[in-house]
């Protein structure tokens, strides 16, 4: 039977206000506590019935620095009957600890099937057929994947610094990782013989087969790591800016048994009105590349900010990065990325006693490697046509187009919808991200 994979999301949205004074506050003014709830159901043939549910709560206070929050906490569970998931708890805020931003995040992500292409963008042939069950070069639907499960713990800090709107940024992270084959016997249990995933090499083990992965990476690690950065920021909004900037630069250095490396990234965000409250124009340059030390092959997507709200932590390609494209397709020791994007509120109304917005968002998204991983291909037996795997300097910009649909809550639960287009086959076929959040 053919893949069969469905993204079937109720966006069902559940509003509970807690300790409010309606009386003494005007409708559009919120006080205490509120949270949404969003429930997520999918299946897929390979990784089974995905169901979990995700939450966050706020807490506005007396409301007198609504939309700003005081306290929020974010939580999920997800997971798929086969072992894949998210279970997530995060913590926000500026008030805990007085001028001091805090956010603590405590993370396991399992992932029996993580997306692996290769190095190096378009120098790595994506062959879709090696999936396909229909064609003669059918190898796996799981060629294109490895498994991989984090472990992870974030505390991240920001504080003001003499010069207005620039802050400093400190962060801990501490990840255990570990990285191996896809558990293709666990996913065959249950199934007809003719669905069964052949039991053969899919792209990362033929990698560790010919010593592009080294064994002292092939199995994953454990990685403590400190960032230090500065950040500017004049957003008039946080969830949804529609005006101010938002530059950052974080120097991330990481440190286990086998590798020590650090990596620099540069982000800048830009925000303008173009209809006051309802129309803005917005966009993201970012570069992130290794400055020293060896990285080992599972954290080259890693990616780097000074705050990130989601559980994802890959790039380039997907929900995060640019959109349309498939996940992880292009992977580097440096990448450069750029998003653009018409934000439209068109619709704001009052529903269950919240404030609510709707609005779209056409896109355009890029990225591409800058810095090549050097492959040492000396081991590769001469039985193997590298011309089915490498090419040489194809890699080039990659492209995405695409719209989404989001739904917000009092200006901070935003629930996302988004569906991209690569202008390449070579990027996939087409992404759609349900979530949470703006994408910057």
């Amino acid at each position: 039977m053919k893949k069969f994979s469905l993204s079937i999301v109720f966006l069902l949205v559940v509003a509970i206000l807690f300790a409010q004074d309606e009386d003494k506050k005007p409708d559009d003014v919120k006080t205490g506590w509120n949270f949404g709830l969003l429930p997520v159901v999918s299946y897929n043939s390979d990784l089974g019935f995905q169901y979990g549910v995700l939450t966050n709560f706020y807490n506005y206070g007396d409301g007198s620095t609504y939309p700003k929050y005081k306290h929020s906490i974010y939580a999920e569970v997800s997971r798929y009957t086969k072992g894949s998931g998210i279970y997530r708890l995060f913590y926000d805020s500026e008030f805990l600890i007085p001028k001091i931003r805090l956010t603590a995040d405590l993370s396991y992500l399992p992932d029996q099937a993580l997306d692996f292409y290769g190095f190096n963008g378009y120098d790595a042939i994506y062959n879709s057929d090696f999936k396909d069950e229909t064609s003669t070069d059918y190898q796996t639907r799981m060629f294109y994947k490895h498994q991989r499960n984090i472990l992870r713990f974030k505390l991240d800090f920001q504080g003001k610094t003499p010069v207005d709107n620039l802050n400093w940024a400190l962060g801990y992270n501490f990840m255990d990782i570990e990285i191996g084959s896809v558990p293709l016997a666990k996913l065959n249990e249950g199934k007809d013989s003719v669905d069964m995933l052949p039991i053969v090499n899919g792209l990362y083990d033929n990698y560790v087969d010919w010593g592009i992965i080294s064994p002292e990476e092939a199995t994953g690690g454990m990685h403590n790591s400190l960032k230090v950065g500065l950040v500017y920021d004049t957003r008039d909004n946080e969830p949804c800016p529609m005006k101010g900037l938002w530059t950052e630069v974080v120097l991330f250095n990481s440190f286990s048994k086998d590798f020590t490396f650090g990596k620099f990234a540069a982000t800048h965000r830009q925000y303008f009105t173009l209809v006051e409250d309802d129309l803005s124009f917005v966009y993201r340059l970012g570069y992130q590349g290794l400055v020293y030390g060896d990285i080992p092959f599972y954290l080259l997507p890693y990616m780097v900010y000074s705050y990130m709200p989601s559980s994802t932590v890959d790039g380039l390609g997907g929900s995060k990065s640019v959109r349309g494209m498939i996940r992880n397709r292009t992977v580097g020791e440096g990448v450069g990325f750029a998003n653009i994007e018409f934000r439209y509120k068109f619709a704001r109304f009052r529903f269950i006693g919240q404030n609510w917005y709707a609005a779209l968002n056409p896109f355009l998204d890029a990225g591409m490697v800058i810095q090549k991983v050097d492959i040492d291909k000396t081991n590769i037996p001469a039985s193997i046509d590298q011309a089915q795997f490498f090419a040489d300097d194809a890699e080039t910009v990659n492209l995405t187009y695409g719209c989404g649909l989001h739904l917000a809550m009092n200006e901070n639960f935003v629930i996302a919808a988004d569906i991209g287009l690569p202008v390449k086959h070579d990027d996939g076929s087409m992404g759609v991200y349900i979530g949470m959040n703006w994408l910057f």
